[in-house]
């Protein structure tokens, strides 16, 4: 069997991926990152307020850099989807909201000139035909699919790029796995179902 995810680039929305463990299970100050200016932020502050929200600029950043070698940072991504309203700040809160996918996909059309499409509902079978017509899917699945060991506690709230398929086993690039086999990862289709919400936007 080939390995689909072999020439594929990697990228994490933690600066340190040797970090993330300790940041999504131990309580690790986020902005404890030693890399943090190599996202691109501007600070050690705004580093520390959104790289916990940029699994789907993550995976946008690998759709780039698989297309031609080279891509934006991640903030400069970032900003630029911001504009196009595919995050919101709550004014008095702070709290933040994204990815939200319609103006998301805008911002990827308009400015970074790759075809993509929203879709509120992705079955087993769509998810396959997707990737058979060689489409990246960024596919919504709850963040312990690092952990698929585990009885899945939901679906959903966490973006990963899913790559291609072999047979009935999907791969996927997870932008918050923990260990280097949770980052480059493959499931059976049955056991990604699980954690997968059914919904998505892919990307050409």
């Amino acid at each position: 069997m080939p390995d689909l995810d072999l020439p594929f680039p990697t990228v994490t929305q933690y600066a340190s991926p040797d970090l993330i463990a300790a940041i999504v299970y131990d309580g690790h100050d986020r902005g404890d990152d030693p890399r943090w200016a190599e996202s691109g932020a501007p600070d050690l502050e705004t580093y520390r307020t959104w790289c916990g929200h940029m699994c789907g600029i993550a995976c946008l950043r690998m759709a780039l850099l698989a297309r031609t070698g080279d891509a934006p940072t991640l903030f400069e991504l970032l900003d630029g989807a911001r504009k196009y309203g595919a995050y919101t700040e709550d004014a008095d809160s702070g709290a933040i909201r994204g990815l939200i996918y319609a103006p998301f996909a805008q911002y990827v059309h308009d400015v970074q000139r790759l075809h993509a499409e929203v879709h509120p509902t992705i079955t087993e079978s769509g998810l396959l035909a997707l990737l058979d017509s060689g489409r990246l899917v960024m596919a919504s699945v709850h963040k312990e699919i690092r952990r698929p060991e585990n009885p899945a506690p939901g679906k959903g709230g966490h973006l990963v790029l899913v790559t291609g398929r072999h047979g009935d086993t999907v791969y996927f690039r997870n932008p918050s796995g923990h260990t280097e086999p949770a980052r480059t990862a493959n499931l059976p289709l049955a056991e990604f179902i699980n954690f997968f919400a059914g919904r998505g936007l892919s990307l050409a």
